[in-house]
């Protein structure tokens, strides 16, 4: 039986894969577990959404399961995913469920779990709760049943918090903000002003149904041309539950998440603050990434794909930053878990420190040449068995020698094999991404 927590949390199609029942079970089940770890008093659990139209169902449902299990909840309401685990740290509470399918369509959406101090779980504890869905158990009633309320200064408490962390002021900033009609609608263009930047906001005015559609990280085209047409010094996309950006220079060209890790990564080595001049990154950034850190003497440990693992390795060897290409960044001092708001006022404020644009800042990396191909499959577990898919993999990567490389990974949350391939010339990637996506579409 496929294991039910994926890389980040439990997805499916709501309604479906993801009911209410297996949301108020999922639930329950978190509460004991976690209270079984720390049992010393009454837990308290933080509950906050995205705005997609099932999220009020599932949130519902979570906070039944919760109370269910003898946890107060806090409920937070549509707020961004790193708002929710500071949330968690911030009203010492001792669970955080997320619900939200981040940057994946609307029908879809997903439950996160944060432990005390709002840090993601492990992958022991995800078992734990898993277990937990068919095992026996004993519920409070009477008083002991969990009572329900509204954190009404939610946004606030982490809006002032997202300033503290922001080290210079954004004024002479104009910056267009794509909030994908996510959780950072309201969040995004109000700090960024409140740090001293004039904000343009799109995509902004959540329907429940229009998360994620045709805007925000994964669909950055409109922040393209509206930076332009705007006169901004830059444009930022964020995706639905906000955990991630990208960025776009004044010139309508994307700056995607390596980059970002790169210019931060010397503002922070600058100021003596990264830990053993040593970035975190995923197998997934760019070569171009590794090869401008070693230009600069930093160091890039790798980790597997996933924001949990660059997670765990940052708080294991103490690093200072992480994060992954597609724009989730990490700054441990500050936040628990990939944050794009606070990313991007660092990013601004790295503009505005220095006077130079984002292009100028970014341009420290040559990000070689990228494809990405996602195969649907029936059976990934197959093309990972596969002796063709292995020869194939091997063939190309003799080609391309030490001037590229080659990764194939399955998704953590859908039928899909990733075929990533880089090389020196864009239709060199692009022919070897292809050939390795007919072998692995063929075994499938």
């Amino acid at each position: 039986m496929a294991r039910l927590f994926g890389t980040d949390g439990v997805r499916g199609l709501a309604n479906d894969e993801l009911t209410p029942e297996l949301a108020l079970s999922l639930a329950a089940s978190a509460a004991r577990v976690l209270v079984a770890h720390d049992s010393s008093h009454r837990p308290v659990a933080v509950v906050g959404r995205d705005p997609r139209a099932s999220g009020e169902m599932l949130e519902a449902a979570v906070v039944a399961g919760l109370a269910s299990a003898g946890a107060d909840v806090r409920r937070v309401g549509v707020m961004p995913t790193p708002a929710v685990a500071y949330l968690v740290g911030a009203l010492n509470a001792d669970i955080g469920v997320m619900i939200s399918a981040s940057h994946n369509p609307m029908p879809d959406n997903g439950i996160k779990f944060f432990a005390a101090g709002g840090h993601k779980l492990a992958d022991d504890l995800e078992d734990e709760i898993e277990a937990g869905l068919t095992a026996p158990d004993t519920r409070p009633i009477g008083a002991a049943v969990g009572r329900v309320s509204d954190v009404e200064d939610a946004l606030d408490r982490y809006i002032q918090h997202l300033l503290v962390a922001t080290p210079h002021t954004l004024e002479g900033i104009k910056v267009v903000v794509d909030c994908a009609n996510g959780a950072s609608a309201t969040a995004a263009p109000e700090v960024y002003r409140a740090a001293g930047a004039e904000v343009i906001a799109i995509n902004a005015s959540p329907d429940g149904l229009n998360i994620n559609a045709a805007c925000g990280s994964n669909h950055p085209e409109q922040l393209f041309k509206a930076v332009v047409e705007h006169g901004a010094d830059l444009g930022i996309a964020h995706d639905g539950d906000a955990d991630r950006c990208v960025a776009v220079d004044a010139a309508g060209e994307l700056i995607d998440g390596d980059q970002i890790m790169a210019v931060l990564a010397l503002a922070l080595a600058e100021s003596g603050e990264l830990t053993n001049d040593t970035l975190v990154a995923t197998v997934m950034s760019n070569l171009g990434l590794h090869l401008a850190m070693k230009a600069h003497g930093i160091t890039v440990v790798t980790t597997a794909v996933g924001d949990r693992y660059v997670l765990e390795e940052l708080r294991a060897s103490g690093f200072a930053l992480g994060g992954e290409q597609s724009g989730h960044v990490v700054l441990p001092e500050y936040a628990t878990t990939g944050d794009g708001l606070l990313t991007a006022l660092r990013l601004m404020a790295r503009m505005a420190s220095t006077g130079k644009s984002l292009a100028d800042l970014a341009g420290v990396m040559h990000r070689l040449p990228q494809v990405l191909v996602n195969v649907k499959v029936a059976d990934k577990a197959a093309v990972a068995d596969s002796s063709a898919v292995r020869d194939a993999v091997g063939a190309v990567e003799a080609e391309l020698g030490d001037e590229g490389r080659v990764l194939l990974r399955p998704s953590g949350t859908e039928q899909l094999v990733r075929v990533m391939v880089e090389a020196p010339a864009q239709d060199t990637a692009q022919a070897a991404a292809d050939r390795l996506a007919g072998v692995v579409s063929a075994v499938s």
